[in-house]
């Protein structure tokens, strides 16, 4: 059964969007075979680039049956503009819709990926075979070294943005084409939608003053309680 699976999957056409990071991609796989590849500088403020792309891919194959995304973390902008897409076309094409998290999305076989988290910390993260098998966790400077230090001396440490503190790290970007092949995987796991992007910290209460001295929510316009927005890490 699962061989069956497997080559149906080999059989489908799979397009993969990532833009967590400041290169953007698109891939295109058929039967198996990448087709189509293309990378650009990921402009987070301007999606352009993204959308003339998709224009020429789905001009020149049609539509696909898988749509694969990667979901981070990395530039919140940048996956939410790539989830939205995505969340268009499989509404347009009626394609099975399935995320992935970016740094699972490296060409190589056995690697640790950091990266900025903001507020004085950095993630760290732990993949084999484009699996994680450890975080991403959270850590300040400080316990990121100890941790990188005790790693084996040749484990690859990837990043995707330049962190200097950090003297074994190697700037390496996630592939679209790594997650047009990993979404013909049958057995592995995918989030299916609702899409989100991946976030590192649970969101959090903004009080304002008059909150603090004796109101128990920040109402907004349309009288809900307001949550300031979750942490949204750049980089990896």
């Amino acid at each position: 059964m699962a061989g069956t699976i497997a080559r149906a999957k080999s059989r489908m056409k799979i397009l993969a969007l990532e833009l967590s990071t400041i290169r953007g991609s698109l891939a295109w796989l058929k039967d198996g075979v990448d087709l189509f590849l293309r990378e650009w500088s990921n402009d987070r403020k301007n999606s352009g680039a993204l959308f003339e792309n998709l224009d020429n891919i789905t001009k020149k194959f049609g539509t696909a049956q898988i749509i694969v995304v990667g979901l981070g973390p990395g530039s919140y902008a940048g996956t939410r503009i790539a989830i939205s897409a995505a969340i268009g076309l499989q509404v347009a094409s009626g394609a099975r819709l399935i995320g992935l998290p970016s740094i699972c999305a490296i060409e190589a076989a056995d690697y640790c990926a950091i990266g900025d988290a903001r507020r004085k910390s950095f993630f760290f993260a732990h993949i084999r075979a484009n699996e994680m098998v450890e975080g991403p966790t959270l850590f300040t400077e400080v316990e990121l070294k100890s941790k990188l230090a005790n790693l084996e001396g040749d484990m690859p440490i990837f990043c995707s943005e330049s962190l200097p503190q950090f003297d074994r790290a190697v700037i390496r970007y996630p592939s679209a084409v790594v997650l047009a092949r990993l979404a013909r995987d049958p057995d592995r796991s995918f989030s299916s939608p609702p899409l989100e992007p991946m976030y590192l910290r649970e969101p959090h209460v903004t009080m304002p003053k008059e909150a603090r001295s004796g109101n128990t929510g920040v109402q907004s316009a349309t009288g809900r309680t307001r949550c300031s927005e979750p942490v949204r890490p750049t980089g990896l």
